[in-house]
């Protein structure tokens, strides 16, 4: 794709402008600072990926996963404002699925130890867990205000704050997956998945394109099963205080 089709399909973006005015939706400005967001940023990536596939270097890949990982924490925390202490929680639990998923995959030879494989396919893995905490949080703290006399009823019963909270948790974890198991049930029939399509258009073998393409597919719903479970149980011990009294009243 050469720079003169790159700006052509800018077209598209003055397309969805020209909509959104005849029709009053006041989605201007967002369509314009999304489309200049997403070009400089992956122009910047871009040309860091290069340096990076050039290094070849352990520690510069490493590096680049963290900041990823960072960055993924501090979008989803948006969720959870007013709980303590979350961003790190976020960031261990996107870390530790990162972490299982590629010693799995490199562990297994399932793919190479290179940069060109690790950066993209941890792109994945993180930009899932990213959404899958987004959603549990928004979930959680919808059903911690619809139901907090439900969780204090449980406590006065003597049940310990895991007990009294864990309902909630589990629905939580539930919901935050639907998105992804029902994105996948359509796959292949309705949707051709971006990394396969690549391939495909870059002239691979369908046959390799699918088989890499349900590679990630798997990584994904596994690494959401991860991702929530993980991290409901790294934040409901701040749901409570030390007398173990449910505390939601800042979580707004």
């Amino acid at each position: 794709m050469n720079t003169l089709a790159l700006i052509l399909s800018f077209g598209f973006v003055f397309a969805a402008l020209i909509l959104s005015k005849s029709f009053k939706l006041g989605l201007g400005k967002d369509l314009i600072i999304t489309a200049i967001r997403a070009t400089v940023q992956l122009l910047i990536i871009g040309y860091v990926l290069k340096l990076i596939f050039g290094f070849n270097n352990p520690f510069s890949i490493i590096v680049m996963l963290l900041v990823m990982i960072y960055v993924a924490a501090r979008n989803a925390v948006k969720r959870a404002k007013g709980l303590q202490r979350i961003t790190w929680k976020i960031f261990v639990t996107i870390l530790i699925v990162e972490a299982i998923s590629m010693s799995f995959m490199i562990g297994c030879k399932i793919i190479p130890a290179t940069p060109q494989y690790i950066i993209p396919i941890s792109g994945m893995i993180i930009g899932n867990s990213m959404v899958i905490a987004s959603l549990y949080l928004n979930r959680l703290k919808a059903d911690l205000h619809l139901r907090k006399q439900e969780v204090i009823l449980r406590l006065s019963l003597g049940s310990t704050p895991k007990q009294a909270i864990f309902p909630i948790i589990k629905d939580s974890i539930r919901s935050s997956l639907i998105p992804t198991i029902e994105s996948q049930r359509t796959i292949g029939l309705v949707q051709l998945p971006g990394m396969m399509t690549g391939q495909i258009v870059a002239g691979a073998d369908p046959i390799h394109a699918v088989r890499l393409q349900l590679l990630i597919v798997f990584m994904i719903m596994s690494s959401a099963a991860f991702t929530g479970i993980i991290l409901g149980l790294l934040i409901y011990p701040s749901l409570f205080n030390k007398y173990q009294q449910l505390e939601i009243e800042g979580w707004e």
